[in-house]
């Protein structure tokens, strides 16, 4: 993913369109500090950090690397051994940017299928293959290993479906991991959009929902969700367009305790999976690293080959995937 050229503006406006916010969007910033909501169902960060050091014990999982084909297998298998009523995998072969052509594979479980009320849980499983980000020039057409960008995201997700394998949410959640989001041009601010997240452009033109069966009615996608002291401000598109699951996030998040690391202000903009979910019916929140304090983008090891194992927080997965688990507990059948 990338930041779009509207970043730059965003930065300066970002304070006023927070505070302008209709005030049930702001509910967050006036709860009390400590924990005010019960932690619901058994999530584990010892686990969901397990399953991160084992896809990046695969090593790069780009495109076409051996790394990825074992890591497709592994994922499969280890959502299988959850339970889920079925796991669905599309394969395609699909052309990027620049020509070449990708083996992609996108893996879902669906959860509670009876429930007509759905939520869709997101994250890319591919890692980058070139660390365009890296200081040392000589190493910058290497694949990196990804442990945030791509692995943090699963490990949580993973994490997430055993415990729905212990306790059904009374509505519907399916669980979707999507290939081939991190292959796109990173050459400039515009018009390269669509190179990017080319999995997630791959099932919303081929969705595996039966005539008459309704949608997710909204989704959460989680990508760079493990780093070290991560702070997670509303991501730009996600406050507009999938405001309602924005609002439901961050308010749990806060009423968790976790005010501190979900930050109640709107952050940058990002080209990520989320906004074609959005644009497919979906409105997709993105729960992602954008104003990190240092680099005021994403987090210092993004696309570098410093994203692995040394630089995972089991404090942040435990403060994201608790978030997220509650707020799918919480969802009624409906």
């Amino acid at each position: 993913m990338k930041k779009s050229l509207a970043y730059i503006l965003l930065l300066m406006l970002s304070t006023t369109i927070s505070c302008s916010s209709k005030a049930s969007d702001n509910k967050a910033e006036n709860k009390p500090k400590e924990q005010v909501a019960a932690v619901l169902g058994s999530f584990n960060s010892d686990s969901a950090y397990a399953f991160v050091a084992e896809q990046v014990a695969f090593g790069p999982r780009n495109p076409n690397s051996e790394g990825h084909k074992a890591c497709g297998n592994y994922l499969v298998d280890k959502l299988r051994s959850y339970n889920p009523d079925t796991v669905i995998v599309q394969e395609s072969v699909i052309t990027a940017y620049n020509g070449d052509k990708l083996n992609m594979k996108n893996i879902m479980a669906r959860y509670n299928t009876a429930s007509p009320n759905r939520v869709l849980l997101v994250a890319h499983w591919d890692t980058r293959p070139w660390a365009d980000m890296e200081g040392n020039i000589e190493r910058r057409q290497e694949p990196i290993l990804g442990a945030n960008d791509g692995a943090s995201g699963v490990g949580i997700l993973l994490e997430i479906a055993r415990n729905l394998n212990i306790k059904l949410s009374d509505c519907g959640v399916d669980i979707l991991l999507v290939d081939d989001e991190d292959y796109g041009n990173s050459d400039g601010f515009m018009n390269n959009d669509d190179t990017w997240c080319l999995g997630t452009q791959y099932w919303v033109k081929n969705m595996p929902y039966k005539a008459g069966e309704r949608k997710p009615a909204y989704g959460i996608l989680l990508d760079m969700v493990g780093g070290k002291d991560a702070v997670f401000h509303r991501e730009y598109n996600s406050h507009l367009n999938a405001r309602a699951a924005t609002v439901k996030v961050w308010g749990e998040a806060s009423m968790l305790g976790y005010e501190s690391t979900f930050i109640n202000k709107v952050g940058g903009t990002v080209v990520d999976d989320h906004l074609f979910l959005t644009d497919a019916g979906i409105p997709t929140t993105n729960i992602i690293e954008n104003m990190n304090p240092h680099t005021l983008n994403f987090s210092p090891t993004w696309h570098t080959h410093d994203d692995n194992l040394d630089n995972i927080s089991k404090e942040t997965l435990d403060a994201v995937g608790k978030t997220v688990l509650n707020v799918i507990y919480k969802e009624k059948k409906r």
